[in-house]
């Protein structure tokens, strides 16, 4: 016999609004995705009502509750010890920093910019870089968290994969770039890149305040 779904998930805004029948695809919509509206019902026809209802209805009543506490318990909290770095841009592209602060204490370690043409996603993947080289040259081997998938996965392939052009207005930036990816190919590390929870979390301790 067919075992009966205890539970379906509406995300109202996410990467895919929609109805979902398992946590890990409702997830996926949501995780990382600023604003993200969902929550769970026992049954496929709440979720369809709800879905085709305004997310106003329902979010902030108990029964948001228990998706929440749930990606607590997948996640877990963040390590103290450990730094976090983020990027601001007024613009996108637009105007464009970068800093690292420790997660504990929130006292910055590293601040770049203003520059004057740059996406977030580009301040994200330095970010991480100017941590990496800074947590090498103090000998620490705590992880860094960041809040960008796409600044991590850059990371990870030791290089960046932008639409913005290189022009005399961003080649200091450009410059920074390419020395940032030197970096990465020429050094290893033993730091963990970690990926901050923003839903479960809250912002990550390095955000510039700004949203």
């Amino acid at each position: 016999m067919k075992k009966k779904k205890s539970k379906y998930y509406v995300v109202w805004n996410g990467v895919k609004p929609g109805v979902y029948d398992r946590w890990d695809d409702c997830r996926k919509q949501v995780e990382g995705f600023t604003g993200a509206q969902y929550i769970s019902f026992p049954t496929l026809e709440e979720a369809q009502i709800a879905f085709r209802s305004k997310s106003t209805d329902y979010l902030g009543k108990k029964q948001a509750q228990p998706l929440i506490q749930k990606m607590a318990g997948l996640y877990g909290t963040p390590e103290k010890e450990s730094i976090c770095v983020d990027a601001a841009c007024s613009g996108n592209p637009g105007v464009l920093e970068y800093r690292g602060v420790y997660t504990a204490t929130g006292e910055e370690i590293f601040h770049r910019g203003p520059f004057p043409e740059g996406t977030t996603n580009i301040g994200e993947f330095l970010a991480i870089v100017t941590g990496l080289a800074w947590l090498k040259q103090k000998g620490l081997t705590l992880p860094l968290y960041s809040d960008s998938r796409n600044g991590i996965k850059w990371v990870k392939q030791k290089k960046i994969n932008t639409t913005l052009e290189r022009s005399s207005r961003n080649d200091e930036l450009f410059t920074i770039v390419d020395k940032a990816i030197d970096w990465l190919h020429a050094n290893s590390y033993d730091n963990k890149i970690l990926k901050w929870e923003t839903q479960v979390w809250g912002e990550i301790p390095a955000d510039f305040g700004r949203k």
